[in-house]
């Protein structure tokens, strides 16, 4: 049975969530972050290719988004490639962004720090025939990224993969596969891992929204109380982000964190003094991309 979301309900609300994200991006009195040298080009590394194309999904009906796919020069047909999930893509793949992750990856793959990978950075759903001007204010963003279901990891693994998959060969392991995504894609990401963990093991959250936008902040709980999942969490957040009318985005992280050592989950916290941005996490992307690869 097709199931199909109206994402009218979420337009205030995602007003509001732009706008404080919009007015924090750049800013706040935090420390200064200075990129490592995995996040810039360096000589002799072979490059990859990044190509854009748009979807349209069934399972959320009505909707357009850009996805960019990231394919590594060392990718070769004959070898299932490890697959790396990113939401809010575009923020991602941007090579004058804070991530840089094409270049973080061609850096990290020559030296077979992580594995071969291709990345597929995906842009929230808009309802409309026309895409956003800016990804950020997509209509569905806060229905598909903030909801505790799994609605999203199914859109992932029934349509985006499959689609990627009719031209590369992917991993079919799920200790093979990563899943990212800041702010709102933060908690998206660790949504997918937990509710198909048999698909999704490693998780990265920069500045994750476990905060009550749409239940998020029922995450520490329920992780103490249900069963363990069998997912590598690094989770990164400092003291200058945000707290609003959702919560307090540092101590929701905090408890998160306190909640996965309880359950002695394979997890890392890696704090800051960080606003609601991605200065902190585009510093030390490199490192934890290691830290994620490592096993």
């Amino acid at each position: 049975m097709k199931t199909s979301l109206n994402s009218s309900k979420s337009l205030p609300i995602l007003s509001v969530l732009f706008f404080i994200f919009s007015t924090h991006v750049g800013l706040g009195q935090e420390m200064s972050y200075t990129l490592l040298e995995d996040s810039k080009p360096q000589p002799n590394v072979p490059k990859g290719t990044v190509t854009k194309h748009v979807f349209k999904s069934d399972l959320f009906e009505g909707t357009i988004r850009e996805y960019y796919v990231y394919v590594p020069q060392q990718y070769r047909k004959d070898q299932p490639a490890a697959l790396m999930i990113f939401q809010d893509g575009h923020a991602y793949v941007k090579e004058d962004g804070d991530f840089k992750t094409p270049t973080v990856f061609d850096n990290l793959i020559h030296k077979k720090e992580m594995p071969v990978t291709i990345g597929i950075f995906i842009n929230p759903g808009h309802q409309s025939s026309e895409l956003p001007e800016n990804p950020f204010k997509a209509s569905n963003r806060s229905w598909e990224y903030d909801e505790l279901s799994d609605l999203y990891s199914r859109f992932l693994i029934e349509e985006i993969i499959p689609e990627v998959a009719k031209n590369y060969n992917l991993t079919s392991d799920p200790k093979m596969r990563a899943i990212c995504g800041l702010s709102s894609g933060g908690i998206c990401a660790f949504t997918a891992a937990w509710e198909r963990p048999d698909y999704f093991y490693r998780v990265l959250s920069h500045i994750g929204s476990f905060t009550n936008i749409r239940g998020g902040h029922n995450y520490p709980s329920m992780i103490r109380r249900h069963t363990k999942r069998n997912i590598k969490v690094y989770l990164q957040d400092g003291s200058g982000d945000l707290n609003n009318q959702y919560g307090n985005w540092w101590l929701a992280n905090q408890q998160l964190a306190s909640s996965l050592e309880f359950r002695d989950y394979d997890y890392i916290f890696v704090e800051g003094t960080g606003g609601h941005n991605g200065k902190h996490g585009g510093a030390i992307f490199s490192e934890a991309l290691k830290w994620l690869w490592k096993d």
